[in-house]
């Protein structure tokens, strides 16, 4: 009896080990075509020192072996906190890039940045430098604000758009 329950366990082991589904093979694509992870709904938050000063959301991120660069793509949402922790603006966009080195941001393609006191900037292309914590386009950018309704190419802020600057501008502003 001992004999045939270790027969009928060993066959159950064997052919309950074999592969039932086959992985499908891709043609014509090399391996270092094909990101090395990836992950779907994502959050990245950076901080300093425990204060949170970015947080990244995105549909799908993804990575390559040979590349030090973190590909984001569908509805970027990055939420930025001031030096206390407290939200201070909402950059969008279609795309983005995080430099893993530096943790700078290249954000591309309808970019949108809204400070929470209503100044709202709106371009192609944005740049997060993280070391020097501000956001900067060289292309054309239109601004709007309470106050204020500008466009130019070339910008530069912080990133809660309070101290800002247009290089080549035209529009019009409020007198104080």
């Amino acid at each position: 009896m001992r004999e045939i329950l270790a027969v009928v366990c060993a066959a159950l082991i064997f052919f309950g080990c074999e592969e039932k589904v086959k992985p499908s093979v891709l043609t014509g694509v090399s391996s270092s075509q094909l990101p090395s992870q990836e992950s779907w709904n994502s959050t990245i938050t950076f901080s300093d020192s425990g204060i949170v000063k970015a947080v990244v959301r995105a549909k799908h991120i993804y990575t390559f072996d040979n590349s030090r660069v973190t590909y984001l793509e569908n509805n970027i949402v990055v939420d930025f906190f001031d030096e206390n922790g407290k939200h201070s603006s909402l950059l969008t966009s279609d795309k983005a890039q995080v430099d893993e080195a530096t943790n700078n941001l290249e954000a591309t393609s309808n970019v949108v940045v809204q400070s929470d006191s209503g100044t709202v900037v709106r371009t192609e292309k944005m740049f997060w430098n993280n070391a020097r914590q501000l956001i900067h386009s060289p292309e054309f950018v239109r601004i709007t604000s309470p106050k204020e309704n500008l466009q130019g190419t070339g910008f530069e802020s912080d990133h809660n758009l309070r101290n800002y600057k247009i290089f080549k501008v035209t529009g019009t502003a409020e007198s104080k």
